[in-house]
């Protein structure tokens, strides 16, 4: 059944290491225990990445533990008349499962600590904190960062999606609509974030993948008439035949979309993209501002990615049939290709 929705608490993965229940849910009602998993510890994948984003500015921030690689980077972006982006990454080989990422994303702590960088994520009484100091960030010069992401009772987009390959899957949260206050400061800047208009997204995941795959994921936020709407959008990514992870939030509600498709053009990542939907219900044009574009190469593990943001505008249809109408909204859409 096509955007099946997963209702009845329990455990995520049976007792051979599958998915229990394919589908997608609006909160983690499928728990999540990585002592369940059927594969070696090298292949089990964990992250939390926090997009905090302004209308002239963003800030993202990832602790992982990928297996044999860890990776904890941080990403200033600003969108001002030269736009400008500079993300840092400290690489750790073989964490698998020293970082002691938390089964649940709604309580605990996620951190990272070494000379150069500490970040630290904390989940607590419906806010989030993040906290970093990262050494060197750039020019020799550092940045720090003191952020809360609000959290009300809200709906959320939970997927969880298996690959034909046996004991692979993956299991994911998107959290949109979270306000924001705090600052992120560098170079003697402050780059101060507003509740008032600014949100941070939390893409939380865990889980075993196949080692080759291109998704393409985008999402956003914003102030609509005094109501918060936000949208996640993508696929690619295992098989999604039990749901897609397309959605809608307005005042903390999830409204489900069923295919959306990146029309990216053939000229390049920087001219205007636009997005269509099965269902109509999301119609869009993109105005990309800045491509925060990264290539690895290391034979085994390579990585091309364009996380492009830029403005969105068009119309989206919620579950009622309500049209909602947004102009130069800042978000960002993305295309990704990772082997490892």
């Amino acid at each position: 059944m096509r955007n099946h929705e997963v209702t009845d608490a329990g455990p995520l993965l049976n007792g051979s290491g599958e998915l229990r229940e394919p589908g997608w849910s609006r909160s983690l009602v499928q728990r999540y225990s990585r002592s369940m998993i059927k594969a070696p510890k090298f292949r089990i994948k964990e992250w939390d990445y926090y997009l905090v984003v302004n209308d002239g500015f963003a800030a993202a921030f990832t602790i992982s533990d990928d297996g044999y690689v860890g990776l904890q980077s941080v990403s200033l972006l600003v969108f001002g008349q030269h736009p400008w982006e500079h993300t840092e990454t400290v690489l750790n080989a073989f964490p698998m499962g020293k970082l002691h990422l938390p089964e649940d994303s709604s309580s605990g702590v996620t951190e990272y600590r070494d000379k150069r960088l500490q970040m630290r994520f904390e989940a607590k009484d419906r806010k989030r904190h993040i906290t970093c100091h990262f050494e060197n960030f750039m020019d020799g010069k550092a940045l720090d960062a003191d952020i809360v992401l609000d959290q009300p009772p809200m709906d959320t987009m939970v997927i969880a999606t298996p690959w034909p390959k046996k004991r692979r899957f993956y299991y994911n949260q998107k959290i949109n609509c979270m306000r924001a206050s705090g600052e992120v400061r560098f170079d003697g800047k402050a780059y101060r974030f507003d509740p008032g208009a600014d949100f941070g997204t939390l893409d939380w995941g865990r889980g075993v993948w196949t080692y080759d795959n291109t998704w393409f994921w985008g999402s956003g936020n914003a102030d609509v008439d005094g109501h918060a709407f936000g949208w996640n959008i993508g696929y690619g990514f295992g098989d999604t035949g039990a749901a897609s992870e397309n959605i809608l939030f307005w005042d903390g509600k999830a409204h489900k979309l069923d295919d959306v498709v990146f029309h990216i053009p053939e000229s390049g990542y920087m001219d205007t993209w636009t997005f269509s939907s099965s269902d109509g219900r999301f119609e869009m044009t993109f105005e990309p501002v800045l491509d925060r574009a990264a290539c690895l190469d290391f034979k085994v593990i390579v990585s091309d990615q364009h996380q492009v943001f830029g403005r969105m505008s068009g119309k989206a249809v919620l579950d009622d049939g309500s049209r909602i109408a947004i102009r130069d909204v800042m978000c960002f859409a993305e295309k990704v290709h990772n082997k490892y």
